[in-house]
């Protein structure tokens, strides 16, 4: 122990002393937070469950609905695309100082955003082949692939936003706020279509993503006033929307439920994610005090330097212990066990843990396709530190 603390301590002072003066490290740390929010979410409301013979999916929402709050505190996607839009206009407009073309900086981003997916692509191609071949149920088969799947739509949507950030990194927040409400209206009372919701994939992370544009601008209703005003705005109207207006209480899919705030995105979840905005301006002072601290700064640094890795390997890591805790005798309650009782939520919490070890294998084990320039050996500890030291505006 206090070997790791002497690394540790030495680790935290070479990004500290990597770190530019002028980084925003509150940006970071909101979207380490955002990230690791999206993980524990998922480790929760997901049960892999053997009642219906081989592995199937369901949630503790559907059995105990009044848990719904739950989600409130683990759905943090607006901040991440606030965080987005702030970085990429931020970036964009460095780049334009430096005379760098688009084609060059938008390749860049989206290479870093997307070279770690080969990895898990190819993994699990292989893997689904060798559960076929070796008599897994096409089932469950099913089920694991769509739970590592099913995450990436978050990344299209995010590197189409972040490819037009030249084209809506001045659109005001209202306007695709305005087509998120038309598009619910359309829906909900004006009998259009179900299909006519997926425009709101687009348009409801569009409203976060230019909120975070405006933010890298300093525009007015960034600033402390308008953001306790974004904050309980967007909490009123997330609640009336709910009480009066029939929307569901969870912020994320629920299995079986005729609406989802989620898939699309609906008015109720943009209007919430409104509400996180406000909350994540608000703590960006306090934060960037805490980030002061050497250690603490190191950890965020770390975090994002991984951010895509921990995002695509999470479901993973939980998957296989899982399948892992299929050799025991019998199912182990809050691993394959229906999510009935609130025996099943303390069990769970004694697995993240163990779901925790099994990232960190995986974060071992390939998060080289995201540290591409981490070179090998004694030098690594400074190359990781120099990495995660990088401005903002450098990195996806």
């Amino acid at each position: 122990m206090g070997e790791f603390r002497t690394r540790w301590s030495v680790l935290a002072g070479r990004i500290e002393r990597g770190t530019p003066a002028g980084r925003d490290r509150a940006v970071d740390a909101l979207r380490a937070f955002a990230i690791l929010g999206v993980v524990l979410g998922h480790w929760l409301v997901t049960a892999l469950t053997t009642a219906k013979g081989g592995l199937s999916t369901t949630s503790p929402l559907v059995h105990l609905p009044y848990l719904a709050p739950l989600s409130w505190v683990f759905q943090t996607l607006a901040v991440f695309f606030l965080v987005g839009g702030q970085v990429a206009a931020r970036g964009y407009a460095s780049a334009r100082e430096r005379g760098m073309p688009y084609r060059e900086w938008v390749g860049g981003r989206l290479g870093r955003l997307f070279r770690p997916v080969l990895a898990v692509l190819t993994l699990w191609a292989v893997a689904s082949a060798g559960m076929l071949v070796g008599g897994v149920p096409p089932g469950t088969v099913h089920t694991l692939l769509k739970l590592v799947l099913s995450p990436l739509w978050f990344l299209l949507v995010f590197a189409v936003l972040t490819a037009a950030t030249p084209l809506v990194a001045r659109l005001h927040p209202l306007w695709p706020l305005a087509v998120v409400a038309a598009v619910d209206a359309g829906r909900f009372v004006g009998g259009a279509p179900e299909r006519l919701g997926w425009i709101n994939v687009a348009a409801g992370w569009l409203v976060p993503f230019t909120l975070g544009a405006a933010w890298s601008r300093g525009a007015a209703f960034t600033r402390r006033g308008p953001a306790v005003a974004l904050l309980a705005g967007g909490a009123v109207t997330t609640a009336a929307l709910i009480v009066w207006g029939g929307y569901p209480a969870s912020m994320v899919g629920v299995p079986g439920a005729a609406v989802s705030n989620l898939n699309p995105p609906t008015l109720a979840a943009v209007a919430f994610g409104l509400a996180q905005c406000g909350l994540a301006l608000l703590v960006c002072g306090p934060l960037a005090r805490v980030m002061r601290r050497p250690r603490a700064w190191a950890a965020v640094a770390l975090v994002n330097l991984s951010a895509m890795t921990v995002f695509l390997w999470h479901q993973t890591a939980m998957m296989a212990v899982t399948a892992m805790g299929l050799l025991a005798d019998g199912d182990l309650p809050g691993l394959h066990t229906v999510p009935g009782d609130w025996t099943w939520i303390a069990a769970r919490l004694l697995w993240l843990p163990v779901f925790a070890g099994g990232l960190l294998v995986c974060w071992g084990a390939f998060r080289i396709h995201e540290e591409a320039r981490r070179t090998p050996g004694r030098g690594a500890l400074a190359s990781r530190a120099r990495v995660a030291a990088e401005p903002e505006i450098a990195r996806a």
